[in-house]
């Protein structure tokens, strides 16, 4: 397998094929990161030694040239896997292919590293992991209906690793939230009147009882003060969250990330 990136496509090809025949008949071998003409010939030298097939994925059209002519010139059967399918869909799409080596891993990677965000934000909501808090990129802190979970998730679909932890009136946050680098972490702010309505809102929609202390201005004063205190030891950033969607408040996050 020649490849201008890691040639894993090319090995699953040829696994497949060679699965047809009799088993220990053919030796794989994997040739990576084919940039330049002078690379092929080097591995022509080597493979026309042996009695191979040339299984190939390579973007550049030059490359992909010179290989097929250097095939030709030692009569090695050769396996143009991604060329076909490159012509096949610049017909129907109307456009040129991006011609960038490991594109399709890039974008795997990406995939890969936003699930592995969600489920980091998962089990990190509400301080529920707080050992994972050294790991976060991000870490969220604020008061009940502060929108941590939803930016938590929302962020984390963008692709960062973030927690949040609750600030309960008069209740010690965790302690690995003071052992961590402020620079992580964003305390979420709100303005009293602005969180008493939220919170009636809510109460309503769950059929909570009306005025608890949940929802009773006085209460919520203290616990934005204690909240306050608490950000004010940190000596962490902080965002309001007041009237704003949470995709406006997590940019305004992240440019402290950017």
């Amino acid at each position: 397998m020649l490849s201008d990136s890691l040639g894993v496509t090319a090995e699953h090809v040829s696994k497949a094929a060679a699965s047809q025949f009799p088993k220990d008949d053919f030796e794989i071998v994997r040739l990576p990161k084919i940039k330049t003409k002078n690379q092929i010939d080097q591995a022509m030298e080597k493979i026309h030694k042996d009695n191979s097939v040339i299984f190939y994925t390579l973007v550049e059209p030059e490359l992909r040239e010179h290989l097929e002519e250097q095939a030709g010139k030692y009569s090695i059967p050769k396996v143009d896997i991604l060329g076909p399918a490159l012509s096949a869909l610049e017909i129907i799409s109307e456009n040129p292919p991006h011609l960038q080596p490991g594109i399709w891993r890039q974008l795997n990677r990406s995939y890969f590293r936003k699930i592995e965000a969600l489920e980091f934000a998962v089990k990190s909501d509400d301080g529920r992991n707080p050992r994972a808090l050294k790991d976060a990129e991000i870490v969220l802190i604020g008061v009940s209906r502060t929108s941590k979970t939803p930016l938590s998730m929302y962020l984390a679909y963008r692709g960062w690793k973030v927690a949040n932890v609750p600030i309960i009136n008069n209740i010690e946050p965790p302690a690995e939230l003071f052992q961590i680098p402020r620079e992580k972490i964003v305390g979420l702010t709100i303005d009293p009147e602005t969180l008493l309505e939220i919170r009636g809102q809510r109460l309503e929609a769950i059929g909570g009882k009306k005025g608890s202390g949940y929802a009773q201005l006085s209460e919520i004063m203290k616990e934005l003060k204690y909240a306050e205190s608490i950000m004010k030891k940190l000596k962490c950033r902080k965002v309001n969250v007041a009237h704003k969607a949470i995709e406006e408040t997590a940019n305004e996050i992240l440019r402290y990330f950017a």
